[in-house]
């Protein structure tokens, strides 16, 4: 049964990969710009633990065609969250109704959306706590550990040895929605380290900017608490903790959260990816999503809207910013 990767971009390709070059049937569907540089360079994935895998030039099965949805038995959709419509669109105009999705997408509010415009598909949620960054000659790298975590769901039984062997075995968890959103208070490090042009190691080395992250974060539990959310831990230390431990100084931090600094050095955030290509981010369903909470309840979430207007901002073309400026913005009165 076919795995068809649906938006093959870092994540896509890194994952649907790493499947194919273990074994699995897998298609990859994608934008031109990935097919040419997979049609130019294969795939070579690498990882912060030495693990290498390639496929030649040539080899890797990649289409633009989401026609090719037809032959899937799995979908692993890892489409950005602004283009989650139009892509269960294409899914249920091409796609077997019983092939199973799985989303691999950031943010809160894909499963939602997708499980209203696909009602004969069983959705799924999935997290990727890793990073994937695309690398000179065709490399994707992933810079930091996790594991995949999806929803609980019988429907993925048949892929789950495909997975392990691919080095990316499947964490079933039964509370999702709480895992979503302690994913996402990690993720609202991506604009930070976005506008700091920072590798992530060398960012979160950082004090001025560890605080403007323990600010955003801070913010955000506020809003999830008044919402009766409890998030999710999804690294080593709880949610609730974390604002503290980055606000510590840096030689003690650097003793107490080494876990935290175990990033490869040529990480960095797929926000930063995306203000180096040009393209369109994704900050609108992470830091926005908190501020999208809030409205509901009648709040505001003032340091996250700010920090959106900024890699707004950025993306028009707006500079580095350095830790303290950035933290001052972020609490500045025109930021709420």
């Amino acid at each position: 049964m076919k795995i068809i990767v649906f938006g093959a971009g870092a994540i896509g390709a890194y994952v649907g990969g790493a499947l194919f070059a273990t074994g699995a049937d897998v298609l990859l569907i994608g934008r031109a710009r990935m097919g040419e540089r997979i049609a130019r360079h294969g795939l070579q994935l690498t990882d912060l633990r030495g693990r290498e895998l390639r496929v030649a030039a040539g080899a890797v099965p990649y289409s633009q065609d989401p026609a090719a949805l037809a032959q899937a038995g799995l979908i692993l959709l890892t489409v950005k969250s602004a283009d989650t419509a139009a892509a269960a669109d294409l899914i249920a105009a091409h796609a077997p109704a019983a092939a199973p999705v799985l989303s691999l997408q950031n943010g809160v509010g894909n499963l939602d959306l997708l499980r209203a415009r696909l009602p004969d598909h069983v959705i799924i949620g999935g997290m990727v706590p890793f990073n994937v960054a695309q690398m000179e000659g065709g490399r994707l790298h992933r810079g930091t550990d996790g594991e995949l975590m999806v929803e609980t769901a019988p429907a993925l039984a048949p892929w789950r040895a495909a997975f392990g062997a691919a080095g990316l075995p499947l964490i079933e968890r039964a509370d999702f929605t709480e895992v979503q959103w302690g994913k996402l208070l990690l993720n609202l490090n991506n604009p930070v380290n976005a506008l700091s042009d920072l590798p992530l190691k060398t960012e979160l080395s950082q004090r001025a900017y560890r605080r403007c992250l323990a600010l955003l974060i801070d913010e955000a539990l506020a809003v999830l608490g008044a919402a009766g959310i409890a998030p999710a831990r999804i690294g080593k230390v709880g949610p609730r903790l974390l604002p503290s431990l980055l606000r510590l100084p840096d030689a003690l931090f650097t003793w107490l959260a080494a876990s935290m600094l175990k990033v490869d050095p040529e990480a960095r955030s797929s926000m930063w990816d995306d203000l180096q290509a040009g393209r369109r981010t994704e900050i609108d369903y992470l830091n926005g999503a908190v501020v999208a909470l809030a409205r509901t309840l009648g709040r505001d979430a003032p340091a996250n809207r700010r920090i959106v207007e900024l890699v707004h901002a950025a993306e028009a073309g707006a500079g580095r910013l350095d830790g303290a400026a950035l933290y001052q913005l972020l609490r500045a009165p025109t930021g709420g």
